[in-house]
């Protein structure tokens, strides 16, 4: 998943310059800037990581030395964007952290279902969603295990948004298009349902797709969001920030949930600061938002 939508990424391989040094203040540089553009803490241990990513950067860019391609993104705000992106990954996979998702279909689900047959709208948001797996999860326990199941959708108000700082996993959630290997860990019943195969890929179908809204977003940037969420999923991103950021996120995520909306975060990851006396846990790395709460 993608801290800030973004998180450091591993070193590709072939994509070391040899002859471009990274000196300690050029990587200070670097660093300062993850921090104030997408609140990604970069230890000094991560020098090789960063060298090994912007490596071919400076290729693309025919530059020879690691302090020309520092001046060039002080300069520069698409590469300095560019430059964000390079240093992200998005690790992920369909049902991943599955406890969530069960957890999901057995107490949250028919909550939704309740709610919108009273005509409320139903808001989900996948912060940090990478390719779209965790998204598409999402998706698949709404609308059930086969096409009756998902008839409660027809007439109901039900919207999630998908958001990353990565332009290009971005499409790729818009896309939609997804390989054997990565679809495997897919239940069966859902596979065969909400997904068609099209040669050796697999793709959402229409009617899951159109539930799914994706744009590019940095987490510590104005969030252009009209309503309060029901559910909030952000896993496996706050764990590369450092506990002001984390604090800082977590306050807003809770201020953007709906009065009992549950947040939904990483393995490692938990609530601090002001966040956590507003959630009560709800399960492993689960939380509602108490009742009362703005």
């Amino acid at each position: 998943m993608t801290a800030a939508g973004g998180a450091p990424a591993a070193p590709a391989g072939g994509t070391t310059m040899t002859n471009a040094e990274l000196t300690s203040s050029d990587f200070a540089a670097i660093a300062a800037i993850m921090q104030s553009d997408a609140r990604i803490s970069l230890s000094a241990g991560k020098m090789t990581l960063v060298q090994s990513r912007l490596a071919k950067r400076l290729r693309q860019h025919g530059l020879a030395h690691f302090r020309d391609y520092v001046a060039m993104v002080q300069s520069d705000e698409t590469e300095r964007a560019s430059m964000v992106v390079a240093l992200t990954t998005n690790h992920t996979h369909f049902f991943r952290e599955v406890h969530h998702f069960d957890h999901f279909r057995k107490v949250v689900l028919p909550e939704l279902k309740q709610r919108a047959a009273k005509g409320h709208p139903i808001r989900i948001w996948s912060a940090g969603c990478s390719s779209g797996e965790e998204v598409y999860s999402i998706t698949m326990c709404l609308l059930g295990p086969d096409r009756a199941s998902a008839s409660w959708l027809r007439h109901a108000d039900v919207r999630l948004l998908a958001t990353d700082l990565s332009p290009p996993v971005v499409e790729a959630t818009r896309r939609a298009v997804y390989d054997a290997a990565t679809v495997r860990p897919i239940p069966a019943e859902y596979r065969s349902t909400w997904m068609r195969q099209d040669g050796e890929d697999y793709v959402m179908v229409d009617e899951a797709r159109a539930l799914v809204t994706a744009k590019v977003l940095n987490l510590f940037e104005p969030w252009p969001l009209r309503q309060l969420y029901d559910v909030i999923f952000c896993r496996n991103v706050m764990i590369y920030f450092d506990e002001e950021a984390k604090a800082e996120l977590e306050e807003r995520f809770v201020d953007q949930l709906a009065p009992a909306g549950h947040l939904y975060i990483g393995h490692s990851e938990r609530l601090i600061g002001v966040s956590a006396t507003r959630m009560r846990s709800s399960g492993q790395t689960i939380y509602a938002k108490i009742e009362g709460q703005t």
